[in-house]
């Protein structure tokens, strides 16, 4: 637990929302959220569900959820009762996770000028989790739940008040991290193989989920391939190429197929992809001789990727086609450090992934870890940040130094 958590959770923060629709995962993430805050979870069903599942046969239908005329009394309090309850939180100096679809709040009617002033003067921020309506079908389909059979069909759009977009199908921790960034709360940079002060020769960076935020379309493609070819995408051994994971879990003969699927997918699945905290100002404040992209990925993913994300690809970089033996072989590093003409031992490399690590390191480069993908336990770097805003470089004429904000 972190001492920045208990203070915003305890006394001057914001109320932490949590939206979406059936399906999207928002219960969980709101749990993993106020778990990891410490703070009170209001979800709107918890509050309310119990007692209308006892009044049902008073209503005059089979479930409280398809009400007919009384649907729009329903709501009107089952809301009252989660504003009545921050309400009362706020009065005592606390703040809550509330979990609800908040549809109507979040369009920045009435509904939502009740839910502020229930809990003024407390902040609130909005965290709205969202993804494909195949996805959150298919989710409401295998809880089978209840209520979600007599759910009426609600209009999936986005928010007009202020929001933090998280995408269903990033893992919860994965999730809970984006909340945490957004409510400021980063973890201290670890550095254990004093990288800080250090002058390097060039900086080598991975692109997906370290240069851009490709995680949750990453997620999608995989996704989709796996349902069109029958794996689980828990299967998956991420930071590898598409190619050898394919191999791996389809074999020789429809592993070729399906990388080709893949790549089609994520060439064009590139609406939500954008950089990561920091890494537009890092990456550009590197001259070409000094840096390198080395990448998993098939060149035309990764430049859609980068033209997504707005960062210009480098002179020097290493995709899946330049390479027979991908992370975490050292192939990859080898040949950008070669590329740039630098001693691998004189490269520094920013990863995310475990692979990427181990193959930075069997390269024999030192490596900075970055946070969003992965747990920090998992990435056995030389430094650690949550973001690459957390570092700055001073370039001279001896190299790169890497410093911390």
């Amino acid at each position: 637990m972190h001492t920045s958590c208990q203070e915003i959770a305890w006394n001057s923060g914001p109320h932490v929302v949590i939206a979406g629709v059936a399906g999207s995962g928002k219960s969980t993430l709101g749990a993993a959220v106020a778990r990891d805050l410490a703070a009170p979870l209001l979800d709107l069903d918890t509050l309310t569900a119990p007692l209308l599942d006892v009044l049902s046969p008073l209503l005059g239908s089979g479930h409280w959820n398809d009400s007919g005329d009384a649907a729009p009394l329903i709501r009107a309090g089952r809301y009252a009762v989660m504003r009545s309850v921050a309400e009362e939180l706020t009065s005592v100096g606390v703040r809550s996770v509330m979990v609800a679809p908040f549809t109507r709040e979040l369009q920045g009617g009435d509904e939502w000028a009740a839910l502020l002033e229930s809990v003024a003067p407390a902040p609130v921020v909005v965290v709205h989790v969202d993804g494909s309506e195949a996805l959150l079908a298919r989710r409401r389909a295998d809880r089978g739940l209840d209520r979600d059979r007599h759910r009426a069909d609600t209009p999936h759009s986005s928010p007009t008040v202020p929001h933090l977009r998280v995408d269903a199908s990033l893992t919860t921790a994965q999730q809970l991290f984006r909340v945490r960034r957004a409510l400021g709360l980063v973890s201290p940079p670890a550095d254990r193989g004093g990288v800080v002060g250090r002058t390097f020769d060039a900086m080598l960076f991975d692109l997906d989920g370290t240069l851009v935020d490709s995680t949750a379309a990453v997620a999608r493609c995989w996704a989709q391939v796996g349902d069109e070819y029958g794996f689980a995408v828990a299967d998956i051994a991420h930071g590898m190429t598409a190619a050898e994971s394919m191999a791996l879990l389809l074999g020789d003969v429809e592993g070729p197929a399906a990388a080709l699927r893949l790549g089609d997918l994520e060439t064009r699945d590139v609406a939500d992809v954008v950089p990561t905290p920091g890494a537009l100002e890092l990456f550009s404040a590197l001259p070409a001789s000094r840096v390198a992209i080395v990448t998993s990925g098939a060149p035309p993913v990764a430049h859609a990727r980068l033209a997504a994300a707005g960062l210009a690809a480098p002179t020097a970089m290493v995709t899946s086609a330049d390479v027979a033996h991908g992370k975490p072989d050292p192939e990859p590093y080898l040949l950008a450090a070669r590329t740039l003409g630098i001693d691998p031992s004189r490269c520094l490399v920013v990863e995310d992934a475990p692979a990427g690590v181990r193959s930075a390191r069997a390269a024999g480069c030192t490596v900075i870890g970055v946070g969003g993908t992965h747990d920090r336990a998992d990435l056995d770097a030389d430094l650690q940040v949550d973001t690459l805003d957390q570092l700055t470089v001073t370039l001279a004429e001896g190299g790169v130094t890497v410093s911390l904000r």
